[in-house]
């Protein structure tokens, strides 16, 4: 109280400090520009700049569209990657002077089947007119602003898309295949090899047996710079603290649930007595009992024993009408459940095959008569009566419900009243095993009652375990000492004393948002990338269920990745190598049985291997292997091969060259179809590597 009364005295010094500090955070905004980033721009290329405030509209009309269904950074990548590639063909087309007058978008806007078939700009024949679609438009410019500035970006979409075919036709048109790669292809796919091969796997000699140098990793990495190039990343680890309930919480809501059972005593305000009220086990208002004392309302529906609580059900569904079971714990809950009623096959496993028909309420597959549908059904229903187990394989074949005909027909555990009611009659008044042909408004129903479940009907009160306000004030209070612990001391033997599990996390990208193990914490991202951020810096976060405190443990600037950061990748390329090398200097000289033998291995066998698919049985992808053996002549035997899964010898036991081809024009145009439809992708792609992309996403977002 104390305290209270001096909050309470200060309470004006208290509202001029809150209301300084609320000043300064605004006037702190707009001399920072851009909420405290900066930057006007969310990036650039090739000199073009990416205007922010453009950038956060689309941003936000694209996530409009997605809802949901996507986060906000996942929508940000998605307008940087169209906007990135918008600039960098825009380039190219005004290089070019590819462009679309304004005479030629209406061609562009008659090509896009959206448009064109919409019967509003369509002519008494069913073609489009372009005087409707141009007073269309008009019409929404004058009365529809909104409408009209939506329709602009649309044309500009079409637009841009007309330009870019005629780029990429353009690129195309200068993309082919000559007679001599059609035969370099030919080739390539029907010459074949038999050989007879001895294989010595790497996995022979030790890792322990080849040393490897940080210097030799460096010299590699140098070596395949391009591979070896890396964006800029953090490294953290970090305690995570659920917010959970306590065994406390779970002792108290037993306890509360345990009182409900039997009848208890309460003081009445109105009549200033006591009243005596019914328990769980005796009262005779069930739903307004489970209501007033259940997180869960109260249910009516049947269930089968299949649909009860794994752990608990045996023991449930055996409770005698008006018996109680519980408390017991399920999920996130506790609960009491009292079995209030029975009944004998209340739910049925059944199976059917839909034949539908023109304006029935399914679609059939082809067009039929309610006549056709009828007789249709009556020939599926004989070929299901003479043979029962065919079922599955016809409903396949004939069955128009999509929910049901890839799994056999059938719906399990159907309670009733779910189906339409000449569907529901029959599988609920007919016995197990029972096949018939029923009518509803969907079409013809050949139906097959395979089973019968009896059902329950409980009555269950719920208690969500929650943590306490104690437990998530005791929880905040450890977080906050553990964070300050570590900001002073060794993280990782702080939390090994706290008896708390440290999770590290590598190589974050700048863009991520996911933590595996957290979920999406862009904010711990966002404080890992902030330059102010030290390594060995720890910081709390909050989840959605408890608290993250983290320690940040690396940072890699972007550049040539270290001997360190690519040793994972590195050290078995170079291990491999100097395996091989062990393995052709101890092994040199010596004949394709004498190797076999000296190294305890078979001489084995492998035929019509071939360039296009260089597989060796019992050896895997080996193209080095087969390409030598392809360069042999019959009857010749190879020096030792490094290969990819071990050191080789072989000797080719057959060697068939195929017969050479008049003319070679359809693998040549095959080949040019390849090469054509790869063109796309690899302009693109070439075209973005060589721009001069500058990247702010990760500052703003």
């Amino acid at each position: 109280m104390a305290v209270l009364e001096k909050i309470r005295s200060r309470s004006i010094f208290l509202i001029l400090v809150i209301g300084m500090a609320l000043f300064a955070f605004v006037i702190s905004g707009v001399f920072t520009n851009n909420g405290g980033t900066g930057k006007t721009t969310v990036g650039e290329v090739n000199g073009e700049s990416i205007s922010r405030q453009d950038f956060a509209f689309k941003v936000d009309n694209m996530s409009r569209r997605y809802g949901a269904n996507a986060t906000t950074l996942q929508v940000v990548n998605q307008v940087w990657n169209q906007e990135v590639r918008n600039i960098i063909l825009e380039q190219q087309f005004d290089e070019l002077g590819i462009n679309i007058e304004k005479d030629q978008i209406l061609n562009v806007v008659k090509a896009n089947p959206g448009i064109s078939s919409n019967p509003n700009f369509q002519n008494e024949a069913g073609v489009f007119d372009e005087g409707k679609f141009i007073e269309f438009i008009a019409d929404m410019k004058a009365n529809n602003p909104m409408g009209y500035e939506q329709w602009k970006m649309q044309e500009d979409v079409l637009i841009n898309a007309s330009k870019e075919q005629s780029y990429f036709n353009l690129i195309k048109a200068g993309v082919g295949a000559t007679l001599k790669e059609g035969e370099l292809a030919y080739h390539l796919e029907n010459d074949k090899v038999d050989i007879r091969y001895v294989q010595i796997p790497y996995s022979t000699i030790a890792d322990s047996a080849v040393s490897v140098t940080t210097k030799e990793i460096e010299a590699y990495i140098k070596k395949h710079e391009k591979e070896y190039t890396q964006e800029s990343s953090r490294d953290i680890r970090y305690v995570f603290f659920e917010e959970k309930a306590s065994d406390a919480d779970i002792a108290e809501v037993e306890s509360a649930l345990t009182k409900l059972l039997d009848q208890s005593v309460e003081y009445n305000q109105t009549t200033k007595s006591n009243d005596t009220i019914a328990g769980f086990r005796t009262t005779t208002n069930i739903a307004d009992f489970v209501n007033r004392n259940s997180d869960i309302k109260y249910d009516t529906t049947y269930v089968t024993k299949a649909q009860l609580p794994t752990a608990y059900a045996d023991t449930l569904y055996n409770l005698n009408v008006g018996e109680v079971f519980g408390p017991y714990k399920d999920g996130a809950y506790y609960k009491l459940s009292r079995m209030v009623a029975k009944k004998e096959g209340g739910s049925v496993k059944a199976s059917h095959i839909l034949i539908s028909y023109d304006g029935s309420g399914a679609q059939p597959k082809e067009s039929r008569t309610k006549q056709q549908a009828e007789s249709l059904a009556k020939d599926v229903l004989d070929q299901v009566k003479a043979d029962p187990s065919s079922f599955a394989a016809l409903a396949l074949e004939y069955s128009e419900d999509p929910g049901s005909s890839t799994r056999g027909g059938t719906y399990d555990n159907i309670p009733e009243g779910q189906m339409v009611h000449e569907f529901n009659d029959y599988i609920f008044k007919n016995k197990i095993g029972s096949i018939g042909l029923v009518e509803t408004d969907f079409g013809f129903h050949i139906i097959k009652v395979d089973d019968k479940y009896d059902v329950v009907q409980l009555a269950t009160i719920a208690r969500e375990l929650e943590p306490s306000e104690k437990t998530i004030s005791d929880l905040f209070n450890q977080t906050t000492t553990f964070e300050m612990t570590a900001m002073e001391g060794d993280f990782q033997e702080i939390a090994k004393e706290g008896n708390y599990t440290v999770r590290p996390v590598n190589k974050i990208d700048a863009l991520d948002e996911n933590i595996p193990g957290l979920g999406n914490q862009r904010t711990i991202v966002q404080w890992a990338f902030n330059p102010d951020t030290e390594v060995g810096a720890v910081k709390r976060f909050g989840t959605t269920n408890g608290y993250a405190v983290v320690q940040l443990t690396g940072k890699r600037s972007k550049g040539l990745a270290t001997a360190k950061d690519a040793s994972a990748s590195v050290l078995p390329i170079l291990r491999k190598q100097k395996k091989a090398a062990l393995i052709i200097e101890q092994n040199s000289g010596k004949s394709l049985e004498e190797l076999a033998s000296s190294n305890d291995v078979n001489v084995k066998a492998a035929s019509d291997l071939t360039m296009k698919s260089p597989n060796i049985l019992g050896a895997g992808r080996e193209p080095k292997v087969v390409g030598v053996a392809m360069g042999l002549s019959q009857g010749e035997q190879s020096n030792l091969i490094e290969g990819e899964n071990g050191v080789y010898m072989l000797s080719v036991s057959k060697k068939s060259i195929a017969p050479s081809l008049d003319n070679y024009a359809t693998y040549a145009n095959t080949q040019k179809t390849l090469n054509r439809n790869r063109s796309t992708f690899a302009a693109y792609n070439a075209l973005e590597e060589m721009a001069e992309i500058e990247d702010n996403r990760s500052e703003i977002y």
